[in-house]
């Protein structure tokens, strides 16, 4: 028999206890830090980077080197900061461009928007660097969570950024419609690429880390290749491996006025990571995709088309990265050359990771390392700091984003709770 009787109301020991529902905000906010979640872990993580990353800085200066014993610490601290101060103000905010636009709000108009311009200029570079970086990231990220690792984010961008310029220069449309034919073109180009390790991986099962590797190289030669000849990409009369500037019509929109490089393109990024979101959380088509990451066998008995998943992410994944190629040849550059493609499909990993395999995380992550790119150049002319520190930066943040043990270890955080919980569980279902 069951009992009607109404529970009795809980004892003062029970409404302070751990798992009570009446825990003030403080408790959980301490339980949480010290459980180490994974916010908790993410922050720490980036903190221990920025120590080290000062100490490196401060420690590989000839000012400190050279330094007085007594003055190596006085010193050393000015460096760091000196060097985290110029990357705040050359990716976020700078003062100084604050106190110029107050001096001359009385002059005329055309002065004070230029002035205006560079209050919101380090933002701007930050928005521009990150808009390649979260697009190939989320072609990172998308595969991961189907249980695939694309390493191929160099060989898409290429192929996007090829179909974005030569569309943007050989053909002569109105200025909205240019834009998206290329948009549209450079994620065209990037699927393509996508599309053939995706094949290759449902068809042959071939690794497609190992395909991945290789399309890279593909590209990359056959870039070379298409800017060798001026009767395929090079443009004529020039010497060098370079397409010709793509039209005036299929530059992207600027956002911010004419005196800031950020455009349309990091709306696209901004608008890609929402819909990867949404097709993640929010589809049947995300959910067989999450499926198949955690247990491929299992999604093939309840029905699900294991390979047609693995082909459909990588096609969505590689016009992700194609997008980015669109992105930098239609927004920054306007033109193709070898150096276009950059270092992207390596950041991409890096980015992805960092951003544990989130859209979310990614937007989060693209951000942080645009802004890095963007503030390195003032480090070197306010401290004397090596832009390669901000390398070293980003190789420390994702090393110790990575290892959570070893973030915990080196704070003393204890096991979270969650993690108790389950063993317990899986324990009394083995029983």
């Amino acid at each position: 028999l069951v009992s009607t009787a109404p529970p009795s109301p809980p004892t003062a020991a029970e409404e302070g206890s751990p798992g009570s529902q009446r825990r003030t905000f403080g408790t959980v906010f301490k339980e949480s830090f010290l459980e180490g979640n994974t916010v908790t872990v993410t922050v720490l993580a980036l903190l221990s980077a920025m120590v080290l990353g000062g100490l490196l800085a401060a420690f590989t200066n000839p000012a400190v080197l050279h330094a007085p014993a007594g003055d190596v610490i006085p010193k050393a601290w000015d460096v760091a900061s000196s060097t985290y101060v110029a990357l705040f103000e050359g990716s976020v905010f700078n003062p100084h461009t604050v106190a110029a636009l107050f001096q001359q709000s009385s002059i005329s108009t055309a002065i004070h928007d230029g002035y205006l311009s560079a209050v919101f200029m380090p933002l701007s570079e930050t928005a521009v660097g990150a808009t390649p970086l979260i697009l190939t990231g989320l072609a990172v990220a998308l595969p991961y969570q189907a249980g695939l690792f694309n390493i191929g984010g160099q060989s898409q961008f290429i192929g996007g950024a090829i179909m974005a310029a030569w569309l943007g220069y050989d053909l002569s449309l109105p200025f909205f419609v240019h834009v998206v034919v290329c948009v549209l073109g450079g994620f065209v180009g990037g699927a393509a690429i996508g599309w053939i390790a995706g094949e290759l991986k449902a068809r042959t099962g071939a690794h497609e880390v190992i395909v991945t590797i290789m399309l890279n190289y593909v590209m990359l030669y056959f870039l070379a290749y298409l800017l060798s000849s001026p009767n395929l990409l090079q443009a004529s009369g020039s010497p060098n491996p370079i397409t010709p500037p793509i039209a005036s019509n299929a530059h992207l929109p600027l956002i911010a006025g004419t005196n800031l490089r950020i455009n349309a393109g990091f709306l696209i990024a901004i608008a890609c990571a929402f819909g990867a979101w949404w097709l993640l959380n929010r589809t049947t088509t995300g959910f067989e995709f999450r499926s198949v990451g955690a247990n491929p066998s299992a999604a093939r008995v309840a029905g699900m088309k294991v390979e047609r998943s693995w082909v459909l992410v990588f096609l969505i994944a590689g016009g992700l990265a194609g997008l980015a190629g669109s992105a930098v040849i239609q927004g920054t550059d306007f033109t193709l050359n070898p150096q276009s493609f950059g270092t992207y499909g390596i950041d991409a990993i890096t980015v992805a990771l960092l951003g544990r395999g989130k859209p979310g995380g990614v937007v989060a992550a693209g951000l942080l390392f645009g802004a890095l790119h963007a503030g390195s150049p003032g480090m070197q002319n306010a401290a004397n700091t090596p832009v390669q520190i901000v390398q070293v930066l980003q190789a420390l943040i994702v090393l110790f984003v990575i290892a959570p043990p070893l973030v915990k270890a080196m704070f003393r955080l204890r096991a979270t709770r969650a993690a108790g919980v389950a063993t317990g569980t899986s324990r009394g279902l083995s029983a």
